[in-house]
């Protein structure tokens, strides 16, 4: 990380998040396709689930991008969340850093099939597309899902199937109703596309490339990658702090005492702090 964090840090991230089920690898491969007839260098990180009983992951995604398997242009990396929360896997801000400096143009972030709450995946990209499709859910579902709140652009993929139509005029009112856009005018543009067929991809790519122009230009751009800095270097000391704890043998003593009922949680937790500061 310390040879890489120079060359690091030009890639474009785009983090693609939404249900199971409603066309992410297939929007991915698309993208890819539309990426590459830009001249631009791809490079796709997939999480895919890790099993909670074998801690095994499938990592299939790679199956679905078979097109682009043989393109010098095109990096694709499957990557196992291992139990992480949030959609993401724990290595993926290395992983991002890699390929940035390995020379990616643009880099595209694949969630999990994530739900209402796993956001994640905004606090590491540049552009987040939030992908729906006819027959997720209906206008109510729309409306709570917390995931959509942090679309910078909404896919609404498999439009040629029925209900397509309702899904965007929900999505419209919903944005209505928050008048949802950011302090400096950007509003969330709702793309329709066809993944399998490759329709709507070029758009969701002007859609992306106007975001980042808009990031650039308002200074948010150099905001979001900030706080990802912040976001990962807290990550990192958080859990090197939690190997520490989990190695020091006040730990289990303390634990006894609060079973035993001698003192609570937080007076113990104080006391456990305050013997990594000695």
């Amino acid at each position: 990380m310390a040879l890489l964090a120079p060359r690091a840090g030009h890639a474009r991230v785009v983090g693609l998040t939404g249900s199971p089920g409603v066309g992410k690898s297939t929007s991915t491969s698309a993208l890819v396709a539309a990426y590459r007839r830009r001249g631009m260098r791809v490079g796709v990180l997939a999480i895919d689930p890790s099993s909670p009983f074998s801690g095994g992951a499938l990592l299939g995604d790679r199956v679905r991008m078979q097109e682009h398997a043989t393109d010098e242009g095109v990096f694709i990396r499957s990557m196992a969340s291992r139990g992480h929360l949030g959609g993401l896997s724990w290595a993926t801000p290395q992983a991002l850093r890699v390929l940035s400096a390995a020379g990616c143009d643009v880099v595209l972030v694949e969630t999990v099939g994530v739900g209402q709450a796993e956001v994640e995946v905004a606090s590491l990209a540049d552009t987040t597309l939030v992908l729906l499709a006819p027959g997720m859910g209906d206008g109510i579902q729309a409306a709570k899902a917390g995931i959509l709140e942090v679309a910078d652009v909404f896919v609404v993929n498999k439009s040629d199937r029925d209900g397509a139509d309702t899904v965007v005029r929900d999505l419209r009112y919903m944005l209505s109703l928050g008048d949802r856009r950011t302090d400096d005018g950007w509003r969330v543009p709702i793309v329709k596309t066809v993944a399998s067929k490759g329709e709507g991809a070029a758009e969701v790519v002007d859609e992306i490339e106007k975001h980042g122009e808009w990031l650039a230009s308002s200074g948010r751009l150099a905001e979001r990658r900030e706080k990802r800095a912040a976001d990962e270097v807290e990550a990192i000391a958080l859990t090197s702090l939690r190997v520490d704890l989990r190695s020091n043998g006040a730990l289990q003593g303390l634990a006894s005492r609060v079973v035993a009922g001698e003192i609570d949680p937080y007076a113990a937790a104080d006391e456990l702090v305050a013997s990594l500061d000695a």
